[in-house]
């Protein structure tokens, strides 16, 4: 698997990810399920899971707590950091989800329309003192029981464009379309060109229709 950024780069990206959740929720009170909402339409999430430098190691995860509340409530007084000197169970979800996004190179989207926060808050009771990689088989596993629509029919859907319309302008076969999004056939395994033309008509990326973001 190929991942977004650098080994070098997770330690910072752990630690400033379980800073950025323990200041939005335990210092500035946010929603457990709500913020990481926030977190996702501020756009900062996407620069995150994808390794930009500045968002990383660039700055400290309160700092990056703020950018998104800012964006969201410009008008929002923000308090200061409380200083803590035991790590909690949200500080540990925050850490943890890092790594896991990280290994599954998923988004933070596809994540948390599976998985809440809240849930991965609760995995701190039975994993925190276990090896991470337990942590990332049982998020694996809760992930991957869960069905839902595919990234390609969600994405068509939004767009506002039919199957029908989709395969006329770009020119990839309907009834590919249908098994795609019916999973008769693994998108992930499309060829280039395919994902390409697809990716144009819709105007996302081209990893946007993939289903484990493995490439």
């Amino acid at each position: 698997m190929i991942h977004a950024y650098s080994e070098l780069y997770l330690d910072d990206a752990k630690e400033n990810l379980a800073e950025l959740f323990d200041y939005a929720i335990n210092d500035c009170e946010m929603d457990m399920d709500l913020f990481p909402k926030l977190f996702i339409a501020s756009g900062y999430a996407l620069h995150f899971e994808r390794g930009n430098p500045a968002i990383i190691v660039g700055m400290s995860g309160v700092e990056l707590a703020r950018k998104v509340l800012e964006y969201t409530y410009p008008d929002k007084k923000l308090v200061n950091k409380t200083f803590r000197s035991e790590r909690d169970d949200v500080y540990w979800a925050g850490w943890a989800l890092a790594q896991y996004q990280w290994e599954s190179a998923r988004t933070f989207r596809d994540i948390f329309e599976r998985i809440s926060f809240t849930e991965i808050v609760d995995m701190y009771k039975i994993y925190h003192e276990m090896d991470i990689s337990q942590f990332i088989e049982e998020m694996d596993r809760r992930y991957m029981s869960i069905h839902r629509e595919t990234n390609l029919k969600r994405i068509r859907e939004n767009r506002g464009v039919s199957q029908r319309e989709l395969a006329e302008l770009s020119g990839v076969n309907l009834r590919s379309i249908q098994m795609y999004e019916q999973r008769e056939n693994d998108i992930d395994k499309a060829q280039g060109l395919t994902l390409y033309r697809l990716s144009l008509v819709l105007g996302c990326m081209i990893e946007d229709l993939l289903e484990k973001n493995d490439l």
